[in-house]
């Protein structure tokens, strides 16, 4: 007798019919070839399986509840920003005193500039936050002094992106993309918000530092929050601190201390929210709650300084 013929089944790659294969997906059991194999803890899986697993694995946190980056990226478009400013400011000079952090002052008929007083005559008119410009409380944080003016001149936004750089791939890491931001933007207004309260009238004020002053803060708190060596963290908050001292009589030091404190209150609302699913909605509330108490307090200011109305 003779014996029988078997006949060999050749099997291929569900995703690649013409390529043989004899591997399966340690999954799906389907057939895979060396494109489509993923190392798996065991054996191989193909593509689809990978994309499958890694949509239904719980994504890691930081200890905000932030998503972890690997990258600053937010710091890197913030600075930017900032850059692209400086450079429209440095072709187009009148940027500078539209859109600087101003609280009031009045315009006269000749063009030049004068104390604000509410009643001033109908021939003059006035501009700042007073005049209705609440983006002057923005923007400001986001222009700094021209090449050649004042006491810093080009340094000034240098040594603002130094310090943001180095500050900002530490926090944003810590924090996420979005709170990041929202604390970015809320110090911001809170330095703003002090200058409003306490510089005089008809003072221009420019520059990121009331931001990179909340970013200090922010890592002092997150810094005791996750239980780090505070030696270097104590040092840098006392330069800091000593900065904001001995740099009074030549930067905005009101800018300085509403950034920082702001920063403080927004970044231990980050930090010390109980974990769990209401974790985010707690921290929007309190970012909410900042923004609300900033604007209320500017408005209470503006309503001093006009009088009880809004300038024309």
């Amino acid at each position: 007798m003779e014996p029988e013929s078997t006949e060999s089944t050749l099997t291929t790659c569900y995703r690649h019919p013409k390529v043989e294969s004899h591997v399966r997906c340690t999954r799906c059991d389907r057939y895979i070839c060396p494109d489509c194999m993923r190392e798996a803890s065991v054996g191989h899986q193909c593509v689809e399986c990978v994309k499958e697993g890694a949509r239904s694995v719980r994504q890691a946190r930081t200890v905000v509840g932030g998503r972890i980056a690997s990258t600053p990226l937010v710091t890197s478009v913030l600075i930017g920003l900032n850059v692209l400013a400086y450079l429209a400011e440095v072709v187009r000079p009148e940027i500078l005193d539209r859109f600087a952090m101003l609280s009031a002052r009045l315009v006269g008929p000749d063009g030049a500039y004068y104390i604000y007083q509410p009643g001033y005559p109908s021939d003059f008119h006035a501009e700042g936050v007073v005049a209705g410009q609440w983006e002057r409380l923005l923007t400001g944080g986001f222009l700094h002094l021209p090449p050649t003016e004042g006491t810093f001149g080009l340094l000034h936004i240098v040594m603002n992106m130094v310090s943001l750089w180095q500050l900002g791939r530490v926090v944003e890491p810590v924090l996420g993309r979005v709170r990041f931001i929202a604390l970015y933007l809320l110090a911001t207004l809170g330095g703003s918000v002090f200058e409003l309260l306490l510089t005089e009238v008809n003072v221009e004020s420019v520059g990121a530092s009331g931001a990179v002053f909340g970013l200090g803060a922010a890592y002092y708190v997150l810094a005791r929050r996750v239980g780090a060596n505070m030696q270097s963290v104590n040092r840098f908050m006392t330069f800091l601190l000593l900065w904001l001292l001995l740099s009074a009589g030549l930067t905005s030091w009101q800018g300085h201390l509403g950034g920082l404190l702001t920063g403080a209150a927004v970044t231990f609302a980050y930090a010390y929210a109980p974990r769990g699913p209401r974790q985010a909605v707690i921290q929007a509330v309190a970012c909410a709650g900042v923004l609300v108490l900033l604007a209320v307090v500017a408005f209470v200011k503006v309503s001093e300084l006009t009088g009880g109305g809004m300038a024309q």
